[in-house]
């Protein structure tokens, strides 16, 4: 409970801090690479980006229109399809996971700074196991296909956004996904870049399902910057519900970081990461915590090397100890490449597990993208009988 005080003191002094100084405003504000922002954003934050086709755009000149037409007046629309198969060589289990989401989203910018932000997802199983479940269904202790479950329609955001002027600070409320900016790097989003959660959101941070939550940003100078959230930590986004403010049982996290500049903040970044999550009665939940530290740097807006570690207590978060590294490589067409390395610790278990996955999205336009990966994971928790286990993936993506 002190530290929860400490997180809550901490958050209170962001989000009214008078003492940070203008900075030039960062793109998005709180939303990270995989956030709604991000998705309507063509490309990878790079600069006159080189896609190698139109498609969709030049096979439906009019629907493109309308969407034009809407966004000049300050509404931008998206929808896109995603679609994940896994195989593995697993001595357990099926020997195959799949899944598609469905995703509709958008922003409105209200004027004087103020915006809103939607999102609606589907997700669906298309056999018995979906992918986020494959690795456990295999004997790893491995979120294999982030995202990816069938949790059928979820209401992922629905919250209110207000950017200072100057661009120094920024303020989130309603449903939000704290994983759109939590611990976040270029590499994180499961959409996008890396499938397993060793190289996502941090795997020791146990962070909560979509829901209400209150999150800010200030901009300290020109370089420095601090996040801070509160949000359900039972939060339920196929039925949102307002019971947070009758259990109190909240997820909090606080980050301090160091960018090239805020308009680069998720590319050049070294930041430090603590959170707290409330112990559930209900949900027989232990309380956790936890801090986890990221560096990652884009060395000529083509090679994004990182490393990640994190450390936690209590029983919740998928490991107790975690330790990532890699590098990305981005091309101007919007290829990216990915190779990461992962050790693993869990709670209850003598031995660690390791994970290797690499992967290549390979842009064919800003809307169509296809993405063949693969995973190697060694010493499965799990299962101590297998010396390791190999799986591929593919990953495909329409966007409209």
């Amino acid at each position: 409970m002190k530290l929860a005080r400490t997180l809550c003191r901490a958050i209170f002094l962001v989000v009214l801090s008078p003492l940070a100084q203008p900075a030039v405003a960062q793109e998005g504000g709180l939303s990270g690479p995989s956030s709604t922002a991000a998705d309507l954003t063509p490309g990878d934050g790079l600069t006159n980006p080189q896609f190698r086709s139109d498609f969709p755009r030049n096979a439906l000149p009019g629907f493109y229109a309308w969407k034009d037409g809407l966004a000049e007046r300050g509404v931008k629309l998206g929808f896109d399809y995603l679609a994940l198969g896994q195989w593995s060589d697993s001595d357990l289990g099926s020997g195959n996971a799949s899944s598609g989401i469905a995703r509709f989203f958008g922003t409105l910018a209200a004027g004087g700074g103020h915006s809103f932000t939607f999102k609606i997802e589907n997700r669906q199983a298309y056999g018995s196991v979906a992918p986020q479940f494959f690795g456990f269904d295999g004997g790893a202790v491995s979120i294999t296909g982030t995202a990816f479950n069938d949790s059928g329609t979820i209401l992922t955001n629905l919250f209110w956004t207000y950017r200072n002027p100057d661009g120094r600070f920024t303020l989130q409320a309603g449903q939000i996904d704290v994983t759109d900016f939590l611990d976040v790097y270029g590499l994180v989003s499961p959409y996008t870049a890396f499938q397993n959660l060793a190289f996502n959101t941090n795997p020791t941070i146990n962070a909560p399902n979509p829901g209400l939550g209150i999150a800010a940003g200030v901009a300290l100078g020109s370089n420095f910057y601090a996040v801070a959230s509160i949000a359900d930590a039972n939060a339920d986004p196929s039925e949102p519900d307002t019971r947070v403010f009758s259990d109190g049982e909240t997820f909090k996290s606080l980050e301090i970081g160091y960018t090239s500049g805020q308009d680069r903040i998720y590319f050049d970044n070294i930041h430090l990461t603590v959170w707290q999550s409330d112990a559930s009665e209900e949900l027989d939940r232990a309380e956790d915590y936890g801090a986890a530290l990221s560096a990652s740097w884009f060395i000529d807006n083509t090679w994004m090397p990182f490393i990640r570690y994190g450390v936690s207590e209590g029983t919740a978060a998928l490991y107790e100890r975690s330790l990532s590294t890699g590098i990305g490589w981005y091309g101007r067409n919007t290829d990216v490449a990915g190779l990461g390395l992962n050790w693993a610790e869990a709670k209850g278990f003598d031995d660690t597990q390791f994970t290797a996955e690499a992967f290549y999205r390979f842009s064919i336009s800003p809307g169509l993208q296809i993405t063949p990966s693969v995973q190697y994971i060694s010493d499965p928790l799990l299962d101590t009988s297998q010396d390791d286990i190999l799986l591929v993936g593919l990953r495909a993506r329409v966007l409209f």
